[in-house]
């Protein structure tokens, strides 16, 4: 298998595309007066792959003269001359589109001193330096190979609505393992709750665990970020995600198929058996809108699981507009369910239940009190219906349409 040659730009294609940035660079050096320009991202590392042409370019304030300054609005001033788009992220950083290319400008104040970090966004050219310090050219093409493998998967991203690995816990992963087929054999063995620490900061995992912020350990893979030792990279990461990746990472081992890199497009008409939520969302931004798209995806599919209905599998697609799907062990349920109470040993709302339903019959399950009570939603449809009346739905979508494939 020569996927390299697939994914890899050609000498000629880098030959043109940094020409391209050069000429890009001489002109925003003449805008730009009160700070230091460098390329970042993939490109700087040599981790890019074929026909991928976002540019990350890092404007760098000096750090005594500039922390108490807005380098947002600053930087803004000096792109008069351009045509540009405001992007939202920690700080607010500006797109450039020329020529083919996608420019993202992005205002960090330098220092190479961690406690020093006062967003972020500054720590991203730290990144880049450790990527391009600790590779060599065969590693760096490793990387393309699990960067290329993670996109036709759907696993490349860290956005709220992906929550799968970043370029950079890829770039770190590979690293640590020296390469993409011992990143896989590792996968496939990874726990429920794995931690890996690059530099050995921590004495063990224990320490980690013991001493790490609890907002940072929510996730199932621990990832200490080899520049930042209190940063787990993979802090948004799913478990769905998660085990997504090691059981591909089990599957590819056996057979190397090529078809691992190939694009999985997800095609809505084809998935049979799934019920469909077809969204129409109103105009907002677009990281307003993909942090909200999450959180209703897991909201009805948690909804949908307490109920009774029993989600099998489940995802989103989103272009001009939103889909949900759900594929469900039932759906539909029986007329009655059951209805628990406390345990036994719980004198004081045992007496409280029994109360309440003094017309029923009272059963015993698990050392837990419970009766058979109607339920308000036999049919899954109907079900969904209900949940997309809430004020939160009407506030982000435009139209709503539930169908079943």
């Amino acid at each position: 298998m020569n996927i390299l040659d697939k994914i890899k730009p050609s000498i000629k294609e880098e030959e043109k595309i940094r020409n391209e940035i050069n000429l890009f660079l001489k002109d925003l050096n003449k805008s730009i007066k009160n700070a230091r320009i460098s390329i970042g991202g993939s490109f700087a590392k040599g981790t890019w792959l074929k026909d991928n042409h976002d540019i990350d370019i890092f404007i760098k304030f000096n750090y005594n003269k500039y922390k108490n300054k807005d380098i947002s609005k600053i930087l803004g001033k000096s792109l008069k001359g351009f045509k540009f788009t405001i992007q939202h992220g920690s700080r607010i950083y500006y797109q450039i589109k020329r020529n083919n290319l996608t420019y993202e400008l992005v205002p960090v104040l330098e220092t190479k001193k961690i406690d020093k970090i006062l967003n972020v966004m500054d720590i991203s050219p730290l990144h880049t330096n450790y990527v391009m310090r600790n590779t060599t050219q065969k590693l760096r093409d490793e990387i393309r190979i699990a960067k290329a493998f993670f996109k036709a998967n759907n696993l490349y991203g860290a956005e709220t609505h992906k929550k799968s690995f970043s370029g950079y816990a890829i770039e770190v992963l590979v690293i640590h393992y020296n390469g993409f087929n011992n990143l896989l054999k590792a996968t496939s063995k990874w726990q429920t709750l794995e931690i890996i620490d690059p530099k050995r900061y921590y004495a063990n995992k224990d320490e980690i665990v013991r001493l790490l912020n609890k907002s940072k350990l929510t996730s199932p893979l621990i990832l200490i970020d080899p520049v930042q030792r209190d940063r787990n990279i993979t802090a948004v990461l799913s478990i769905k995600n998660f085990s997504e990746f090691k059981k591909l990472a089990k599957q590819y081992l056996k057979t190397k198929s090529e078809k691992f890199f190939i694009k999985n497009e997800i095609i809505i008409n084809n998935l049979k058996n799934h019920l469909i939520i077809e969204i129409i969302p109103k105009n907002m931004s677009i990281n307003v809108l993909s942090g909200k798209i999450s959180k209703f995806l897991e909201f009805i599919k948690n909804h949908l699981d307490n109920e009774g209905f029993i989600v099998a599998n489940y995802g989103w697609k989103w272009d001009t507009k939103v889909y949900f799907w759900y594929k469900l062990k039932k759906e539909s349920l029986p007329k009655l369910k059951k209805h628990f109470g406390p345990k036994l040993d719980d004198k004081i709302n045992l007496q409280k239940f029994k109360d309440k339903w003094k017309h029923k019959r009272i059963s015993i399950e698990s050392k837990r009190v419970f009766v058979h009570a109607p339920r308000r939603f036999t049919n899954a449809i109907d079900y969904l219906k209900y949940l997309l009346k809430e004020d939160s739905f009407h506030k982000t979508f435009k139209k709503v349409f539930i169908y079943k494939i």
